[in-house]
């Protein structure tokens, strides 16, 4: 009966059923504004007859749908606004509802206006807004120092990057080394790897030590090799590889874990400096509309300073640190078990991140047959399948979520077989275990995804980078799963997209980009590349969002707009919907907002 009379009265869908007395004392509150009237009625329901509720309940209810209906404050009125419902589908709305950092509701300007009261109101001017964006594997403080570094990727040779090197390098006197990140001699069109020779010609003063953009092999100075102590007796070590001469001397560059060797030199950062590092990370998220982002890999150190600035609110992007490795920084952070919820829903530490194998740009990616343009070459397992299988049943056991990183065929394999073997004897199926970047996959091992229920987490960007080498490295007839976004999607596993950054640009619009068009920023190829493999902008959107969430442990308070969500959202410049998907790339984040509150607003041009 209460249903129909508040349908009657213009109140559907908010006649949720509650025993009379406690309807009433609402009612009477939302009615007079009194909480002494609601007080009243409650001390004093016993004395109410059936018939006497009835009777007064149409005039309670007239009064409760002409009063604000709920509490907010924050209305965010004229929006183009998108997002997904839990279930995946795309949802439009206008206007938006918040209170406390959470959505309340969405909805009609004209149908929610009404209910806002006296909330702050944030004008969209029919700009477009969207769920803020999740980057579901990335590097946080490797952004922040990155951003502090000399920047090697948009170099298209060898002397433009020497170039860019001996600049940063003049501006910089001061610095014990010169650092950088981002070459990659594919682009350079070099043919080969760069030198510590060619180095020295621009830098020979002091230590230099260079990252390729893929983080898996690093460019050294002799200076720098020196102070390693590094020379033609110096041993690859296991999991690693120095690229040597025909006479057996190091040339400058190092592999996967011989970048050690000479990184181990360079004097850790102090906390000012690392303090300095993560506000500049935190910046640049904002800028892109991250709102979001899972840090895979992080010491003990970091996560302290992540906790001493979600203690001081600082952090304007919910992070989801991953530890890196099983050893003593776990043994260390594990000891309270997986950490939920810290600093009011801005920091869990519930993962742990592994590494199987390399890079494919520096051949360092391990593959069940030889690598195509390198026939005596299959890459670098980093550990045995005992080790691969210890580690795994170590961090599972202790009740946290395991990330390994898997390039090759061959070490997807292995990941692979070892997450079996711990079911098997232990279990941890429900943690919601993930392989990063899933990059190239035999397709016979595609389907064991999905019966071992784990998460592909994997990168767009990676795709539209790599297709300039990527089959000369693999061959056509490994490309069949090799970037395969829609054979996971299609088989229903779980596809967690982000960007490695600062591997790839922070920026979630360039992802989106590739995972439609799988097109460089030039077009090119014309038709995508493999586009067979291509996603939906809807898929797209869900795996920087809600499957990206999923994958945190956090999809029911994070990426959607569904009452009761954080209201973590960005305005952007265009509507990527109606909008050409090849114009997705250059979309301009005007606000991104994180719990109700701005954290990043657009200078006005």
């Amino acid at each position: 009966m209460l249903a129909g009379i508040m349908e009657t009265a213009g109140c559907a869908g908010t006649a949720a059923l509650l025993p009379p007395e406690v309807e009433i004392a609402m009612l009477a509150q939302r009615a007079s504004h009194s909480r002494a009237c609601a007080t009243a009625l409650l001390h004093n329901q016993r004395g109410f007859h059936a018939m006497t509720v009835l009777r007064r309940l149409p005039v309670l209810i007239a009064a409760w749908c002409a009063v604000p209906a709920i509490a907010a404050d924050l209305f965010v009125d004229h929006v183009n606004g998108y997002t997904l419902d839990s279930a995946g589908k795309l949802q439009r709305f206008e206007a938006m509802l918040v209170e406390d950092g959470k959505v309340v509701a969405t909805g009609s300007r004209a149908g929610l206006a009404g209910r806002a009261g006296e909330a702050e109101v944030l004008d969209g001017k029919g700009r477009t807004l969207l769920p803020g964006l999740i980057d579901a594997h990335a590097h946080v403080m490797g952004l922040g120092i990155a951003l502090r570094q000399a920047d090697l990727m948009p170099t298209k040779s060898l002397d433009e990057a020497l170039a860019v090197v001996k600049r940063h390098a003049d501006a910089h006197r001061d610095a014990g080394w010169v650092q950088g990140r981002g070459w990659n001699q594919v682009n350079w069109k070099l043919g080969r790897f760069p030198t510590a020779r060619e180095l020295d010609a621009v830098v020979s003063d002091r230590p230099a030590w260079l990252e390729r953009v893929d983080g898996h092999a690093g460019w050294a100075n002799s200076a720098a090799m020196k102070l390693a102590g590094i020379d033609k007796d110096t041993k690859d070590p296991p999991g690693g590889r120095i690229e040597r001469d025909a006479g057996g001397n190091p040339t400058g560059v190092f592999v996967d874990h011989a970048m050690e060797l000479v990184a181990k030199t360079i004097p850790p950062m102090d906390e000012k400096e690392a303090a300095k590092v993560l506000d500049a990370a935190l910046a640049e998220m904002a800028r892109v509309g991250l709102t979001g982002v899972h840090d895979a890999g992080v010491d003990a150190g970091s996560v302290a300073l992540f906790k001493r600035y979600a203690d001081a609110h600082k952090l304007t992007a919910r992070l989801y640190a991953m530890i890196g490795g099983t050893e003593a920084d776990f043994d260390r952070l594990a000891v309270d078990g997986p950490l939920s919820g810290y600093g009011g829903g801005f920091l869990d530490v519930r993962s742990v991140k592994l590494y199987a194998d390399g890079a494919l740009g520096s051949r360092g990616a391990a593959l069940l047959a030889p690598y195509s343009d390198d026939v005596h070459n299959k890459g670098i397992l980093f550990h045995t399948p005992d080790e691969m299988t210890a580690m795994i049943a170590k961090a599972t056991g202790k009740g946290y979520q395991v990330g390994v990183h898997a390039i090759g065929d061959a070490a997807n394999r292995e990941v692979l077989d070892s997450f079996a073997k711990v079911y098997a004897a232990q279990g941890g199926k429900d943690l919601r275990n993930r392989i990063e970047h899933a990059q190239v996959v035999d397709p016979k091992d595609i389907p064991r995804f999905r019966a071992l229920g784990l998460i592909a987490s994997m990168q767009p960007t990676h795709a539209t980078s790599d297709m300039n080498m990527a089959e000369d490295r693999l061959g056509k007839a490994r490309m069949k799963g090799a970037y395969a976004w829609r054979t996971f999607l299609e088989q229903g596993t779980v596809v967690a997209a982000g960007s490695d950054f600062p591997v790839e640009s922070p920026n979630p619009f360039y992802g989106l980009y590739s995972a439609v068009t799988r097109r460089d920023h030039d077009g090119k190829p014309p038709g995508g590349w493999y586009p067979q493999q291509g996603m939906t902008l809807p898929q797209a959107l869900r795996a920087f969002t809600l499957d990206a969430a999923y994958a945190g442990h956090a999809e029911k308070t994070l990426g959607t707009l569904e009452p009761g969500r954080f209201a973590d959202f960005i305005l952007i410049d265009r509507d990527i919907f109606t909008d050409e998907p090849a114009r997705i790339w250059s979309t301009v984040v005007l606000e991104t907002w994180v719990g109700g509150k701005q954290v990043f607003a657009r200078p006005p041009r």
